[in-house]
């Protein structure tokens, strides 16, 4: 599929935007929260534990982790962004953690720039993910393109990012939603990887990702609200006072991402399942794998630190996992699988 070049232009400027507006302005979320502070951790004194045996490995979708953590999706498209990709993913390998790369889309519209999302050669063993908006199958994407941002990145799998409310804020957003649970699903039983569905941090309800599940998504990325706020993103890039007011009014829609977590789980038990959305640090990974996620995703923390340097990414990996097996340490659990059914985390009421 060929775009016009001005479409490509416009797409990859948004890329450049996003990277910028994230790490020069305020877009978290003002007023809701990831809710994982209604929650707390039983403190064990006597552990009864040696600290090194502690065991952070995983597996999902059939591959191995050396911790639950993934490198959520955040860019691609720009040389920025190549050296950011770069940098996540040699940290990545080292520490055999997954990385999902930013949406695709650019790279299918313009090839030239598919060299900023295509990092397998830095992470060869490390579990990958592509990744495209779900709303491009209503407008001419199929499994074509969506085998080709597989083929770029050598992926483990597949993304399709959902996001509704951004689409209405972002200039000329791509807002046709229309029997799109039908195309996923075509997508899911033709593409020869697993499809993983994400919000974009509003939050994937039950209810619907019990529809995902049937329709044959793999696996769902909650992506909930708490953390950065894409109505914010895209108020600071707005064109006209209509976008700007309706970025400010929704910057807090969505849903908590322990609520995505708990509700999900409780209608598919055994679905794979990723916690996303306002996570900042090692306590709050332990606690959305204690309600039920088997990895969680954080994207501004790595970004801040991508932007720096691979020595800052690396730093970063190292406190989260060292926060992460703190938590198994100081609750008595020796292994993910450990803390996930010893109920020690406990909701504050």
């Amino acid at each position: 599929m060929n775009a016009p070049t001005n479409i490509s232009a416009q797409t990859q400027n948004r890329k450049a935007d996003h990277i910028r507006i994230c790490l020069e302005e305020d877009v978290q979320c003002d007023q809701i929260t990831n809710g994982l502070e209604r929650y707390r951790f039983t403190h064990s004194c006597l552990p009864e534990l040696n600290h090194n045996e502690i065991d952070l490995s995983t597996t999902f979708l059939g591959k191995h982790l050396g911790a639950p953590l993934l490198i959520s999706s955040m860019t691609g498209g720009t040389e920025q962004a190549a050296i950011i990709n770069q940098r996540l993913a040699q940290v990545a390998q080292h520490y055999k953690i997954a990385m999902g790369v930013g949406s695709q889309r650019v790279a299918v519209e313009k090839p030239q720039v598919a060299h900023t999302f295509a990092v397998r050669k830095y992470a060869p063993d490390v579990l990958l993910f592509a990744n495209l908006g779900a709303v491009q199958l209503n407008y001419k994407y199929g499994l074509d393109e969506c085998l080709r941002v597989v083929d770029i990145l050598e992926a483990d799998a597949l993304i399709l990012h959902i996001n509704p409310l951004q689409e209405c804020i972002q200039f000329k957003g791509d807002t046709n939603f229309r029997g799109l649970l039908d195309k996923i699903s075509k997508l899911c039983f033709k593409l020869p990887v697993p499809v993983i569905a994400k919000e974009v941090g509003n939050g994937i309800s039950a209810a619907i990702a019990e529809k995902l599940i049937a329709a044959g998504v793999a696996a769902i990325d909650v992506a909930g609200a708490g953390g950065t706020s894409w109505a914010k993103v895209e108020s600071e890039r707005a064109e006209n006072p209509l976008q700007r007011r309706l970025g400010k009014t929704f910057a807090d829609w969505g849903l908590p991402t322990a609520e995505c977590i708990t509700t999900i789980r409780a209608i598919a038990p055994d679905v794979p399942l990723i916690a996303s959305g306002g996570l900042r640090h090692g306590l709050d990974v332990a606690a959305a794998i204690a309600l039920g996620a088997d990895i969680a995703g954080l994207a501004m923390p790595f970004l801040q630190a991508a932007a720096t340097s691979e020595t800052a990414v690396a730093e970063l990996a190292e406190v989260l996992i060292a926060e992460i097996t703190t938590v198994l340490f100081c609750t008595g659990n020796a292994s993910l699988y450990q803390l996930k059914h010893s109920g020690s985390l406990q909701r504050i009421e």
